[in-house]
């Protein structure tokens, strides 16, 4: 089947998949650190090297999650020139999916570049909603029907992949723009089987899946802005990372890994 293109068919997929019942995906409370590095299996036009750190924890907070995720990259140039980004995030969602806090810090060499603050609801998973930022100003952004927040969306793809869809196509807001939610469309790979091979013993029992997740602006063209390539595993977990920025890619690797303890655990 051909994915949904365009707005309305992202919207149209997103309430379909709000309704499906769910699959119970429980979601494990973790700790996670990624080597980050030039991802060099495609050309990187003006960038020699990348190199830096990404740390990422969730919390089931019983009826809610909190997520913190630290990102520092090292990127110089070929002609020499080299400069640091980094980037500091925290979200608080309701388990339900129906609101969402954030927080979003961006700089380069130390200097702040962005700033996004703010809160948001919707009706119901699939419905309509507003976000109230405030940072960088005061300001109300408007969250047409079928919008989903972070760990819904998580929660939906990973629902999508063990049913066996290929494509999750629905808008997102996660809180790092302020233009909105952006429109996503996810496609997935088939699944990968349990493999005992794999350095951290809490994955080695499970399925995983690679996807693709492409990020447009809200009734913008056929290019993304940004794509992002993550291994999940069943519990939400990811030992694989490619960003695309479009002038550079990025690779991560899991380093480090631990369990974390929930407030419903």
């Amino acid at each position: 089947m051909r994915p949904p293109s365009g707005p309305a068919g992202l919207i149209a997929a997103a309430l379909i998949l709000a309704a499906l019942p769910a699959q119970s995906v429980e979601l494990a409370s973790h700790r996670a650190a990624y080597r980050l590095s030039l991802d060099t299996s495609r050309p990187n036009q003006d960038v020699e090297s990348a190199s830096g750190a990404m740390l990422y924890e969730v919390v089931d907070r019983c009826g809610a999650w909190t997520v913190q995720q630290r990102f520092t990259l090292q990127v110089v140039g070929r002609g020499g020139q080299a400069y640091e980004m980094s980037s500091d995030y925290a979200t608080w969602e309701a388990a339900d999916g129906t609101r969402l806090r954030f927080r979003l810090r961006q700089a380069t060499d130390g200097t702040v570049t962005k700033t996004i603050a703010g809160e948001a609801r919707l009706e119901a998973v699939g419905g309509a909603g507003v976000a109230r930022l405030t940072a960088p100003e005061d300001r109300e952004l408007g969250l047409p029907r079928g919008t989903l927040f972070p760990m819904i969306h998580t929660v939906r793809l990973i629902e999508a992949a063990r049913r066996g869809d290929r494509v999750l196509a629905a808008p997102l807001f996660d809180g790092t723009s302020d233009d909105g939610p952006q429109d996503t469309n996810t496609v997935i790979a088939s699944p990968i089987p349990p493999d005992p091979a794999i350095g951290h013993a809490a994955l080695r029992d499970l399925r995983s899946w690679r996807v693709r997740i492409a990020f447009f602006e809200p009734g913008g063209g056929s290019q993304p802005d940004y794509e992002v390539g993550i291994r999940y595993f069943e519990n939400g977990v990811a030992d694989e990372l490619k960003m695309d920025f479009g002038e550079f890619a990025v690779a991560g690797k899991l380093a480090e890994f631990e369990r974390l303890p929930g407030q419903c655990d």
